[in-house]
């Protein structure tokens, strides 16, 4: 394989990650360039979108281009390609040595552990519905419900590959769960348990993701990722509705 070959996939297998793991665009373009330019290539073109990434060459034919199939939320590796991206810049590694990091990094599971990120659901929930004008009486409930829902969403995603259907699930339960609190008298107000609960599940990195790109001029990207969080939100609040209406309207 030629020098170029391998330097276009290298771009693009550190794009595939970034756009996987939930990067701006116009981040995952500049990070591309930049290897291509420290690969000793100052005239390559890269265009990336929500679903798939292009990079070629100016002065030859060569063009390669990466589906992305799976988009989901990991700062972790994001922060990885980062800074192999400013090794290589530095001539800390060769090609070669960056290649197969990124491959590592493609192919690990770099996340944190479930109990941590259950926990840490758990925290945001009764914190954030105390913030929202809840009382100290519902902050345990919340808590609970907030983890409750967290791992709901996780277990739900394992075993189904259906998209979006742990969001709903995971509402579902929310909304049960704290109508059974408040009508078992463990808390006072529904309401404040639900909106601290379901805020682990609002895609906010998505939102803010979405805007960012819009304003860097990457429309497409932007009203893509816009659109899934609009779908996540529609998603939360059915499984909120239907737990009011089924479960809230028998008790």
């Amino acid at each position: 394989m030629s020098t170029e070959n391998r330097l276009l996939e290298t771009c693009l297998l550190a794009g595939k990650i970034m756009m996987e793991s939930g990067s701006e665009v116009y981040r995952v373009e500049d990070t591309m360039n930049r290897i291509a330019l420290s690969g000793g290539r100052s005239d390559s073109v890269s265009y990336v979108t929500a679903t798939g990434i292009f990079i070629s060459l100016k002065d030859s034919h060569q063009t390669q281009i990466e589906n992305v199939s799976e988009r989901s939320i990991n700062l972790e590796k994001i922060v990885a390609v980062n800074q192999l991206s400013r090794d290589f810049s530095a001539k800390v590694i060769t090609l070669d040595e960056l290649s197969h990091a990124l491959k590592i990094i493609d192919e690990k599971h770099i996340d944190f552990p479930l109990w941590l990120k259950t926990l840490s659901a758990g925290i945001v929930s009764s914190t954030l519905m105390y913030l929202f004008g809840g009382g100290w009486f519902d902050f345990i409930a919340t808590f609970g419900i907030g983890c409750f829902g967290y791992l709901l969403k996780h277990y739900v995603r394992v075993y189904s590959k259906t998209s979006y259907l742990d969001y709903f699930i995971a509402s579902l339960g929310i909304g049960i769960m704290a109508i059974l609190a408040v009508h078992y008298h463990i808390a006072q107000s529904v309401d404040h348990l639900i909106i601290g609960s379901v805020m682990p599940l609002v895609p906010g990195v998505a939102i803010t993701t979405s805007f960012r790109d819009i304003l860097a001029g990457h429309m497409i990207s932007g009203l893509v990722r816009g659109t899934e969080a609009i779908i996540v939100a529609i998603a939360i609040g059915v499984g909120i509705a239907t737990a009011l209406m089924t479960v809230g309207g028998m008790l």
